[in-house]
């Protein structure tokens, strides 16, 4: 009988555990997981914080029972000091507790990531707050019952950032969202993040882009903030999402050298270079599809499959993670930004010969009342015609969020632009149009395409 120790409760944990088990039943599988939250959704914490969920335990996707009625052992407040793979034994600690020895036949090192802690004077100050785990959002759901803030500053404006500005604003405070690059949401074209960052003011937030925020400082009751531009604000909270770096200092120092922005190495069995141990999720290099090589792509859909992955190929088995396209998609009030693939700057570094075009379409018949705009950025190969990457943009309800994934299926199966024409898509005025949008937007880009040559 296999003993498979997994590091880690969250989406690559949770699922490796689960996937060890379907594949092998009679097999041991311990999950370490160092607080009392194992598999909640931490992509949840805004709506959390907004109120729109009501109560954190909804966050969950499965409760402790179920975990463990499934055989998984489950130790809940117990932390991974150290692993030696020559014992092949992990060192935990409880807590309360005196650190013991745990032996493995397989590990699988599920850390994920941890919320990037800028240099900032002052961002240690009551009031500030990171967000990436349950106890953040409990300290934050505190702060803001006990104190009741009225005004908060964002600094970051990511797909948290504008989550949780979402969020702050539903609370009823006056949100100023503070982003470095020229335009909010840095991992789409500037175009749309300009539109979107219109929308934000639109809904009375304060939107400041090309500003690096300088220093936190108290005054009287309050948090003075001062950046770059002449930039001041005086608020009662601040929030500081600026992305997440990888959690791997367990396998550095068992003699792994780390990757890509500090990330692990694996391969695409998710096996990291030390003796049965995988890897997968927030913490390792991500295989992307498209560029055929490692990158840092820390996404909640792509930890659930390399967990399973690792699940499987611990208990013997041979899968292999397909890789990653980059798909993603947030709300941000009544408006949805998804992309997926690559961008135009992406693609050319990559050796491609890329082209992005823009389009505009209905996201159904027109005549049929409620229609609402979409707006494309479609980018492929000028060459080869070779589908590259999609940006949509446009009302939440108006089926962004499927209609990117159906770029996404695109991608995964290497498809140019012109055969998204010949795709069988549904069809009903109130939801569509005999040529869906995305038919329309590639049409549109084939067109273009065509034009330059003449």
């Amino acid at each position: 009988m296999s003993h498979i120790v997994v590091i880690g409760g969250s989406d690559a944990g949770i699922s490796a555990a689960l996937r060890a088990k379907e594949c092998e039943p009679s097999a041991a599988v311990t999950m370490l997981v160092a607080d009392a939250f194992p598999n909640y959704s931490i992509c949840g914490l805004p709506f959390y914080l907004s109120g729109e969920v009501p109560d954190w335990h909804q966050l969950a996707h499965r409760t402790l029972d179920e975990i463990e009625a499934a055989g998984i052992q489950v130790r809940l407040h117990t932390r991974a000091l150290a692993i030696d793979p020559a014992s092949r034994t992990v060192r935990v600690q409880a807590d309360g507790h005196a650190s013991e020895s745990l032996e493995y036949e397989r590990l699988i090192v599920g850390t994920g990531a941890e919320p990037i802690r800028p240099a900032i004077p002052g961002v240690d100050h009551l009031g500030v707050f990171l967000l990436h785990t349950m106890e953040d959002s409990f300290r934050l759901a505190e702060y803001l019952d006990t104190r009741q803030p009225q005004r908060a500053l964002i600094i970051g404006a990511g797909y948290i950032g504008l989550e949780m500005a979402d969020a702050l604003w539903h609370r009823g405070l006056a949100v100023t969202v503070v982003e470095q690059v020229d335009a909010v949401l840095p991992t789409v074209d500037p175009a749309l993040g300009l539109r979107l960052g219109n929308h934000l003011t639109d809904h009375g937030i304060a939107v400041r882009t090309g500003v690096r925020i300088e220093r936190i400082a108290t005054t009287r009751a309050q948090l003075r903030v001062t950046g770059s531009s002449m930039f001041t604000a005086d608020v009662d909270l601040v929030l500081v999402v600026v992305g997440v770096q990888p959690v791997a200092d367990l396998l550095h120092h068992a003699g792994l050298a780390l990757g890509i922005r500090g990330a692990i190495p694996v391969d695409r069995t998710m096996a990291t270079a030390l003796p049965d141990i995988y890897a997968a999720g927030d913490c390792v290099e991500t295989y992307h599809r498209l560029l055929g090589a490692p990158t840092y792509l820390p996404l909640g859909t792509t930890a659930h499959k390399q967990g399973r992955v690792a699940g499987e190929n611990a208990v013997g088995g041979h899968a292999e993670f397909a890789g990653s396209l980059g798909t993603q998609v947030v709300k941000a009030f009544d408006w949805a930004m998804a992309r997926t693939g690559l961008r135009d700057h992406e693609a050319a570094a990559a050796g491609y010969q890329p082209r992005t075009v823009e389009f505009t379409a209905w996201d159904h018949k027109a005549y049929y009342p409620g229609a609402r705009e979409l707006t494309f950025r479609i980018t492929g190969d000028r060459e080869t015609g070779r589908l590259l990457g999609a940006q949509i943009l446009g009302d939440w309800q108006a089926g962004v969020a499927k209609r990117v994934d159906i770029f996404a299926m695109a991608l995964y199966h290497q498809m140019t632009v012109a055969q998204l024409l010949a795709v069988d898509l549904s069809y009903t005025p109130p939801l569509g149009s005999p040529w869906d949008a995305v038919q329309m937007a590639a049409e549109h880009w084939i067109q273009s395409v065509r034009t330059e040559r003449v």
